[in-house]
């Protein structure tokens, strides 16, 4: 099932399967295409969203990760040998 990444539900997981907007400026900070990415928190009201993407906690604004899709998958179908 995808999903925005503003509508993961907390502890909810899944690989990123598609970013909308420009990943040049998300890349460095590990938000990538295949990551594997777990809700830790989001703020109500256009506040931040923040994220497990492999073992570092990343924080995004509101705008940013509405453009991110995930396929969620909740610790199932990952791969096991990649790189996250």
């Amino acid at each position: 099932m995808e999903k925005r990444l503003t509508n993961l539900e907390y502890g909810e997981t899944g690989l990123i399967k598609e970013i909308k907007a420009s990943s040049q400026n998300l890349s460095p900070i590990g938000i990538r295409v295949g990551k594997s990415v777990k809700m830790i928190t989001k703020q109500p009201i256009k506040g931040p969203v923040v994220v497990m993407a492999g073992e570092v906690e990343v924080a995004l604004g509101i705008e940013q990760a509405k453009e991110i899709i995930v396929d969620v998958t909740n610790g199932q179908n990952e791969p096991k040998n990649r790189l996250r």
